[in-house]
C-alpha cells in the first residue's frame, strides 16, 4: 500500500478565550487552507492546550449557547468539565473521558469547570471537535453518548511501545465505544519513547493528527513537536508515528460526507435557508429551555 504523505504541519496559533474557561488554539477552520470544505467531515478543532488555572469560586466556563446540524466531541486530558443541556442531559467529563453529543435538530448546552476543579485549579487540557452530520440526520433526536476512561478498548502495541485508545472506528481488531452516523476513526496514540505505531485508512478520507504531548516522528522522515496539527494528503493508505519522547498523539480520520456546508456560529447545515430557520426556530424558543 502507498504511504500517506504529510500535506501541512500547522504550529498553534495564538490563543483566544472561549467563555472565561477554555483558552483554545483554534485549528479547523484556520488560516492555513484547512477549512470546513477541505476537513470534511471535520468542521471544527479547539485545542486547549496545557493551561494552568488558579483557584476559583465561580466556576468559568461558557454560558448557554445552541448548537444545531452536528455533533461536538470533548477529549479530556486534564482538569474537569460539567455541561447541562435542555434536553435534560448532563454530567462531568474528568481526565481521560469523552463526551460525543449529537446536536442534530438543536439543543441549548452550557459547559463549566466542574466545581470541585474550578476551586482548586490546577492544569486543563481539552480538545473540541466538531464532526459534520450528513443532510438526512441533521434534524434528528439530539443525544449524548457519555465515555468514560474505563470504557474505551485499548490495542497494546509491541515492544512496550504503548498503546491505542479507541474512540470511535477501529484500530487492528480493537473497536471504538462510540457509534457515528458516518465512518469516523478517532483514536489516542499513547506512546512510550521510541514507541510506534502505525495506521491504515482508505486514501479519500481526511486524516489528520495533534501532538497532545511530547514529539513525534512521522512515516520516519518529519519531526512534530507539541501542539502542533498535521494534515495529511487524501492519497495513499499508510502512515507511521514514533515517540522521540513519551507522547499522546490524536489521530483522525473521516471518510468525506461531500454536501454542501452553510455555517453561521453554531448552525451548520446545507442552504442558507436552512441557517435561517435554524436562527427563527432558537429565537422562538423550539431548542428548549436552559437557565
Amino acid at each position: 500500500m502507498a504511504t500517506k504523505k504529510i500535506e501541512i504541519v500547522v504550529p498553534p496559533r495564538e490563543p483566544h478565550f472561549v467563555g472565561d474557561g477554555f483558552r483554545v488554539h483554534n485549528f479547523i477552520p484556520s488560516a492555513y487552507r484547512l477549512d470546513m470544505k477541505k476537513m470534511d467531515p471535520f468542521i471544527l478543532m479547539d485545542y486547549n492546550s496545557k493551561f494552568h488555572f488558579t483557584p476559583s469560586d465561580k466556576p468559568r466556563g461558557v454560558g448557554v449557547h445552541p448548537h444545531r446540524g452536528f455533533e461536538t466531541v470533548t477529549i479530556a486530558y486534564k482538569g474537569k468539565v460539567a455541561h447541562h443541556d435542555s434536553s435534560g442531559g448532563g454530567g462531568i467529563i474528568g481526565e481521560g473521558d469523552v463526551q460525543w453529543m449529537t446536536a442534530a435538530s438543536g439543543v441549548l448546552h452550557k459547559e463549566y469547570h466542574e466545581e470541585n476543579f474550578s476551586k482548586e485549579g490546577g492544569d486543563f487540557q481539552m480538545v473540541q471537535l466538531w464532526v459534520n452530520l450528513p443532510a438526512k440526520d441533521k434534524m434528528t433526536k439530539p443525544k449524548y453518548q457519555s465515555i468514560s476512561n474505563a470504557q474505551i478498548n485499548r490495542f497494546t502495541l509491541p515492544d512496550n511501545g504503548g498503546e491505542i485508545e479507541v474512540i470511535a472506528g477501529s484500530y487492528q481488531d480493537v473497536k471504538g465505544a462510540a457509534s457515528t452516523f458516518t465512518p469516523i476513526h478517532l483514536q489516542n496514540a499513547r506512546l512510550n519513547k521510541g514507541g510506534k505505531a502505525a495506521f491504515n485508512f482508505p486514501a479519500n478520507y481526511t486524516t489528520a493528527l495533534l501532538v497532545i504531548e511530547g514529539s513525534i516522528k512521522v512515516n520516519g522522515e518529519e519531526n512534530v513537536p507539541t501542539d502542533n496539527f498535521v494534515s495529511f494528503e487524501n492519497e495513499g493508505e499508510e502512515f507511521t508515528i514514533e515517540a522521540l519522547e513519551d507522547a499522546v498523539v490524536l489521530v483522525l480520520s473521516g471518510e468525506p460526507i461531500n454536501e454542501p456546508i452553510a455555517a453561521q456560529g453554531p448552525f451548520v447545515m446545507n442552504t442558507e435557508g436552512e441557517i435561517t430557520q435554524a436562527i427563527n426556530d432558537y429565537n422562538m424558543g423550539r431548542f428548549g429551555y436552559l437557565e
